[in-house]
């Protein structure tokens, strides 16, 4: 086991090297300058002196290999620099809306297994009957409305219904429990609404497959009670694919709340995405861009160590 979480982690590094170089270089080559939009944004008469000095300031005048050596050699010690339009690190202005980010998509994964699990699992038992048809629509609802939709509906009803609204501040949820879940809960419900739909489908579609196979109909023909054959013979290799799509989803998450975060007023790490690519601020979207690649394949790796536990044969076989 210990073989394979070493192997799983030495892949990590040409990915996070690949994902830093192409991001490095796919911003040199895009059009607009920083130091332009940045002084002459409200048409300011500013020099081009004055532009000069900027540049050599922000270590854009420096040849472009130097710039991605003083990257890559800060990120090694986890300076990621400072953002071109604020002058704070970079560092910092991730780690403000890191917590709102990371709580919506925890809260969020968190709904959907709840949801998906059990209600794919008793889809699949109750095949073809009313109970798989709820669960069908509802999935398929659920794929067909966006989460930002939804996240409107949700508004517009606790505005009609009760007349509230959720609150605007956020606050740290060890600060403050109540008034944190009373304004991430709905964005999380939205977002994992959405996403136990995939689950629910995946664990569905796996789950039949499994119960489909020789070992499952000789457990039956053993006498193993239901529960017992369901739950330790077709669980066991029906949950791995969507594990899968569990992680995928969760590392898409991170910086794909995009519109969803718009819809709540949420401050976090999709939109600084948002901003960031408007000002064309570099430093802060190759921070933001390992960010996202760096949980991503972390997250992977999470899934491969689960999917060693589920399946001994992975470890066993060093894949």
């Amino acid at each position: 086991m210990l073989r394979y979480m070493i192997q799983r982690m030495l892949l990590m590094l040409p990915t996070l090297l690949g994902v830093a170089l192409l991001v490095f270089f796919m911003l040199r080559v895009m059009p607009g300058d920083i130091v332009e939009l940045k002084l002459r944004a409200d048409g300011a008469s500013v020099s081009e002196d004055v532009l000069n000095q900027e540049r050599a300031r922000l270590g854009l005048d420096k040849p472009l290999h130097v710039q991605l050596a003083t990257w890559l050699g800060g990120m090694l010690v986890g300076d990621m620099g400072l953002s071109m339009w604020t002058g704070q690190p970079v560092a910092h202005e991730i780690a403000i809306r890191l917590e709102l980010s990371l709580q919506v998509s925890f809260m969020a994964t968190l709904i959907a297994v709840l949801i998906s699990i059990p209600a794919g699992t008793v889809a699949a038992l109750f095949k073809d009957t009313w109970i798989d048809y709820i669960v069908r629509v509802l999935a398929i609802a659920g794929l067909a409305v966006p989460s930002f939709w939804l996240g409107m509906i949700t508004i517009l009803s606790l505005l009609t219904l009760f007349s509230w609204l959720p609150p605007i501040t956020f606050t740290p949820f060890l600060q403050d429990p109540g008034a944190n879940l009373a304004q991430l809960i709905w964005p999380a419900l939205a977002v994992g609404y959405r996403y136990s739909a995939v689950a629910t489908r995946m664990t569905r579609s796996a789950l039949l497959e499994v119960l489909r196979e020789d070992y499952i109909r000789t457990a039956r023909a053993k006498g193993v009670f239901e529960r017992l054959v369901v739950a330790r013979h077709a669980m066991r290799n029906a949950i791995l694919p969507v594990i899968t799509v569990i992680g995928l989803e969760f590392a898409f998450l991170i910086g794909g709340l995009v519109v969803t975060e718009q819809v709540f007023n949420l401050n976090g790490i999709g939109k600084l995405f948002v901003q960031a690519v408007g000002r064309g601020d570099y430093t802060l979207i190759q921070g933001l861009v390992m960010l996202v690649a760096f949980i991503a394949v972390a997250v992977n790796f999470a899934v491969d160590i689960l999917y060693a536990v589920f399946d001994p044969r992975i470890r066993y076989g060093g894949r």
